[in-house]
């Protein structure tokens, strides 16, 4: 969905609104033993180096139009990386479009600091495991933040399809002001009424999804659960076919616990 700025809306000097979009994107699986859940942290180290967390946040940069001025990137031992981006908002480019944001694909970041002029990206993500029930997931923590008529809900497309979360948890909120040409304060300078309206088609049909919005304090929030569940698709180092009915209902119940805790924010009492 395109960001509609307010009309007739003619600024006196810099619009210094901060815009915030800020994701938690979880993603759950069951690896049964100890050898297969430090297998899963090792993939994600692998999988996720500070060299794919480049290429995220180049993709994004190009997403607002923002000129990138430095990259540095490093990974750590034994695990863990993280990228700086040094970007300028000067619009030395055009944002991309909202079908080609959407198109763009990548892998997911590990650890990011990006810092625009007066804005910044920020990704971290924090693999664990449960120390007894198999479960293990990583949590992927996002924010992107810009000012002036740059909006970071152009990259949510891109970022939820990058991810493929099974939960995000996302929030956006305008802080500020700005003045038009007779001194008048503006607290916002588009139209908004649901994260969900920027989701893309094809995202809001995966997802169930909820709203708390605080609409007079500029302060928007979607929570997104993934609305099919395949067994397959949350068993790393093992697959269905190789578990007997009783332990793939076992597993299935301890996902779907999970999954229902970090929806909910909130521990579910056993039954």
């Amino acid at each position: 969905m395109e960001i509609k700025p307010l009309k007739e809306l003619k600024l006196y000097g810099f619009n210094n609104l901060t815009k915030t979009l800020s994701f938690n994107m979880y993603d759950i699986c069951y690896a049964k033993s100890t050898e297969h859940r430090q297998a899963y942290i090792e993939y994600i180290d692998e999988e996720y180096n500070s060299d794919r967390l480049a290429r995220i946040l180049t993709d994004v940069a190009d997403i607002v139009g923002a000129h990138i001025l430095n990259i540095a990137k490093q990974d750590y031992d034994p695990q863990g990386a993280s990228v700086t981006m040094l970007i300028s908002e000067e619009q030395e480019k055009e944002p991309l479009s909202g079908a080609e944001a959407v198109n763009l694909t990548g892998p997911l970041p590990t650890a990011v600091v990006a810092h625009l002029d007066k804005s910044h990206i920020t990704v971290h993500t924090y693999p664990e495991s449960h120390p007894n029930k198999g479960i293990s997931s990583f949590r992927a923590d996002i924010d992107v933040s810009t000012c002036g008529k740059i909006s970071p809900l152009t990259t949510l497309n891109y970022l939820v399809d990058s991810f493929s979360p099974d939960i995000a948890i996302v929030d956006y909120r305008v802080r500020g002001f700005t003045r038009d040409l007779n001194g008048k304060k503006f607290f916002i300078d588009h139209k908004i009424s649901s994260i969900q309206n920027y989701l893309s088609t094809e995202q809001r049909d995966l997802y169930q999804k909820i709203d708390v919005n605080v609409y007079q304090e500029n302060i928007f929030h979607t929570k997104m659960i993934l609305k099919d569940f395949d067994l397959d698709n949350y068993l790393f180092g093992m697959a269905k076919k190789e578990l007997l009915p009783r332990e793939k209902k076992k597993i299935k119940q301890r996902l779907n616990k999970e999954m229902a805790e970090i929806y909910h924010g909130k521990n579910i009492p056993k039954v």
